[in-house]
């Protein structure tokens, strides 16, 4: 007995120091999706981020060994959350129909209005010329994909198998990433809307036919 007290007690104070860890890794994230929007791909350095997250370069490495561990680690994080906050807000749409369909790809098309749709816009472009990083983003970028692919198949209640079903739930998570480009420059809201009442129609359709 005295030896398995011994052991509790000695374990306790490393939960502390664990969750200084989680807390560490959660700025270091939060930082380079900052830097990386804010500066793009080039003033994006590993000193830069460990200066903002408030940590040392050393803390940084600890955490992340290269410079591209740690960016593509913040986009995935962050991927990962915006997904489960949408499957959060699933019970918020309407049940059925075109209202449906409707809220359904103004969510999406959400996804890409934001700081971190702006960071990984500077991953990508930086992924097209730099080797090493472009296998990296591009595994990402599948694995983020099928997610979405799979959130957007399961709000819109579609099956996938129905013919045509598949690429109609791809063209809106490309229209929408489409609209988010559009809207980096200007403010594209007032068209942005037309588009997406228009397009939830044909989709409606589309889906109906399958």
């Amino acid at each position: 007995m005295g030896a398995v007290v011994g052991h509790v007690a000695e374990a306790a104070p490393r939960e502390p120091q664990q969750d200084r860890s989680r807390a560490t890794r959660q700025r270091l994230l939060e930082a380079a999706i900052e830097c990386l929007a804010e500066h793009g791909w080039a003033g994006s350095t590993v000193a830069v981020v460990a200066e903002r997250a408030g940590v040392t370069r050393g803390a940084l490495q600890h955490h992340f060994p290269t410079r591209e561990d740690l960016f593509t680690a913040a986009i995935e994080h962050v991927a990962v959350e915006r997904l489960a906050y949408l499957r959060g807000k699933q019970a918020t749409l309407p049940a059925r129909g075109p209202a449906r369909t409707e809220a359904v790809v103004d969510m999406f098309v959400r996804m890409y209005m934001d700081q971190p749709f702006r960071a990984a816009l500077h991953l990508w472009v930086a992924a097209a010329t730099e080797e090493p990083l472009r296998e990296r983003v591009v595994a990402l970028e599948n694995k983020v994909g099928r997610e979405a692919h799979r959130a957007a198949v399961a709000f819109l209640g579609v099956d996938e198998h129905a013919a045509g079903a598949r690429e109609a739930v791809q063209a809106t998570l490309d229209m929408a990433r489409g609209l988010g480009l559009a809207n980096l420059l200007t403010d594209d809201s007032a068209r942005r809307a037309r588009v997406i009442r228009r397009w939830a129609v044909i989709l409606d359709a589309a889906l109906a036919e399958d």
